[in-house]
C-alpha cells in the first residue's frame, strides 16, 4: 500500500518555485545572449516575441514594449542580434524564457541599420522625391536659421550671410542640435517659424561631428516636419562626405552651414555686375530705337505728304469723286433690281393670293360632290339591283315553294332528324310530315323499299 504524501504540490507552485530560483540567481538576470532571430513577431500591444538561436540551440524570448520603443532599429527573422536581459518562467505554461532588455545588431552598427531602414521606409513613401521640392528663392528678403546659437555654425552662417548680401533679415530660433532632446526641439522650431511665416527660407543644420552626434538629424520627426514646412528648407550638416536623412528630405542639401549661406542669397557683388550689364543693354537697346526712330522721322519729312500736301489732298478729293460718282451708280442699278423683284415678287403673291385659292379649292370640292353623289347613286343602284336578282333565285329555291307542288318533308318524331331513306325508321315509329301548309303527325305500318314491304 502507498505511503500518503506529506503535501501535495499544484503545478503552479512548482512553476513559481522554479521562478523565483531563476531570478533569484545573478548569473541569470543580467547576461548578454548572441544569437540569431527568427519566428519574430511585433504583437498590437507593443511586445516582440521571438526565438533566439544559434548552432547549439534555441530560446524563447520576449521584449516588452517598454523596452523596445528605444530600440533604433526594427528586427526582423534572420537579423543576428546581441540581446541582454535575464532568464525566468512564464508561470502558466510553465517554460523559461529570455526577457530581453536591450538589444543591438551583431557585425553592424545599430545606428547605422536604423539610418537605412527609416531612410528605405521614408523612400518607399515618397518623402525624398524630385518632384513635391520646393525652389528656393532667388532674392529672399528674410532667411530663417534653425541651429545651435553657441556652435561655430550659427557663425559662419551669419557672417556669410552678411558679406553676400548685407540687407537680408535673419532670424535665429535656437535649438539643441545633439542629444535626446535634440530632435522635438528642432521640431518645434521648424513649426515655429512656419507659423510665424516671417522668413522666405530656412537654413537648418549644425557643424560636423561623428554619426551619434549628428542623429538628431537623422530621427523621422525631423524629416517629416522638414517636408511638412511650407518654407523652402536647406540642409546645412556639416558632413561632406555622407548624408543625413534630413538632407534627403529638404528642398536643397547643402555640406556645410557656409556653403548653404551661400545657396541661400545671392552675392551683392554679383547681383551689382549683373545689374550693370542690364543697364548697359537697356542704354544700348534705347540707343538703337531712338536712331531707329530719328531715321523714320526723317524720311517721314522728306514725304510729299509732309512737303505737299495740298497735292495731296487734291489727289483725294479726285478719288472721292470718283468714288462718290461709283456709290450714286451702284445705288442706282441696285434699286432697279430691288424694283424688278419687288415686281416678281407682287405677281407672284397675287397669284398666290387667299381669295383666289379659296375660289380654286371650292370649285374642286363642288365638282368632287358631284362625282362622289354620281358614283354613290351607281353604287345603289347596281346594289338594288343585285339585291332583286338575289330574291328572286332564292324564292325559286326556297323549300316552302317545292312544297306548294306537293312535295313534304318527313322527321321524327322529335322532328330533329330528317327522314332520307326507308332505312331511317320501322314500322310502329311516330313522324312528323310536314307540308306546305301544316304538318301531320303519323304511325308507320308498314315500311316498302325495293317494291316490298315489311
Amino acid at each position: 500500500m502507498m505511503d500518503q504524501p506529506a503535501r501535495v504540490l499544484s503545478i503552479r507552485d512548482v512553476n513559481r518555485y522554479i521562478k523565483m530560483k531563476l531570478e533569484g540567481d545573478p548569473k541569470l538576470q543580467d547576461i548578454w545572449l548572441r544569437g540569431e532571430i527568427s519566428n519574430f513577431t511585433h504583437h498590437s500591444s507593443g511586445h516582440m516575441y521571438f526565438t533566439l538561436k544559434d548552432e547549439s540551440g534555441r530560446l524563447k524570448s520576449i521584449m516588452f514594449a517598454s523596452h523596445n520603443q528605444r530600440l533604433p532599429f526594427r528586427p526582423k527573422d534572420g537579423m543576428k542580434v546581441i540581446a541582454r536581459g535575464g532568464v525566468s518562467v512564464y508561470e502558466r505554461d510553465g517554460q523559461y524564457q529570455f526577457y530581453v532588455t536591450a538589444m543591438q545588431p551583431d557585425g553592424i552598427g545599430s545606428l547605422f541599420l536604423a539610418y537605412e531602414q527609416l531612410k528605405k521606409k521614408l523612400h518607399g513613401e515618397g518623402l525624398f522625391d524630385e518632384a513635391i521640392k520646393r525652389p528656393i528663392p532667388k532674392y529672399p528678403k528674410s532667411i530663417g536659421i534653425i541651429t545651435s546659437p553657441t556652435g561655430a555654425a550659427v557663425r559662419d552662417i551669419i557672417i556669410t550671410l552678411q558679406r553676400r548680401h548685407p540687407s537680408v533679415a535673419i532670424v535665429l530660433y535656437p535649438v539643441s542640435v545633439q542629444g535626446t532632446g535634440a530632435a522635438p526641439s528642432i521640431v518645434k522650431a521648424i513649426q515655429a517659424m512656419n507659423r510665424l511665416a516671417e522668413t522666405d527660407v530656412l537654413i537648418v543644420g549644425r557643424g560636423g561631428g561623428s554619426l551619434e552626434e549628428l542623429w538628431a538629424f537623422n530621427e523621422e520627426a525631423v524629416a517629416r516636419a522638414i517636408r511638412a514646412s511650407a518654407i523652402p528648407v536647406i540642409s546645412a550638416v556639416g558632413h561632406e562626405t555622407d548624408f543625413t536623412i534630413a538632407d534627403f528630405a529638404a528642398d536643397l542639401r547643402a555640406a556645410t552651414p557656409t556653403a548653404a549661406a551661400e545657396l541661400a542669397v545671392p552675392h551683392i557683388a554679383e547681383l551689382q555686375e549683373r545689374l550693370g550689364h542690364l543697364e548697359q543693354r537697356m542704354a544700348r537697346s534705347l540707343g538703337s530705337q531712338l536712331g531707329r526712330a530719328r531715321e523714320r522721322y526723317r524720311h517721314a519729312a522728306r514725304s510729299p505728304y509732309f512737303t505737299q500736301p495740298r497735292r495731296s489732298l487734291l489727289a483725294s478729293a479726285e478719288r472721292l469723286d470718283r468714288l462718290r460718282d461709283r456709290l450714286g451708280y451702284r445705288t442706282g442699278a441696285l434699286a432697279d433690281r430691288s424694283r424688278e423683284r419687288l415686281a416678281r415678287l407682287n405677281g407672284r403673291l397675287a397669284g398666290s393670293s387667299p381669295t383666289e385659292q379659296a375660289l380654286y379649292a371650292r370649285k374642286r370640292k363642288e365638282a368632287a360632290a358631284k362625282a362622289l353623289t354620281a358614283a354613290m347613286r351607281g353604287i345603289v343602284r347596281d346594289g338594288r339591283s343585285a339585291f332583286g336578282s338575289a330574291i328572286r333565285q332564292l324564292d325559286a329555291l326556297s323549300p316552302l315553294k317545292v312544297m306548294a307542288r306537293g312535295y313534304s318533308l318527313t322527321y321524327d318524331e322529335e322532328e330533329k332528324k330528317l327522314l332520307r331513306s326507308v332505312r331511317d325508321t320501322k314500322v310502329g315509329d311516330r313522324l312528323v310530315v310536314r307540308l306546305a301548309d301544316g304538318k301531320l303527325s303519323c304511325s308507320v305500318s308498314a315500311v316498302q323499299g325495293g317494291g316490298e314491304y315489311e
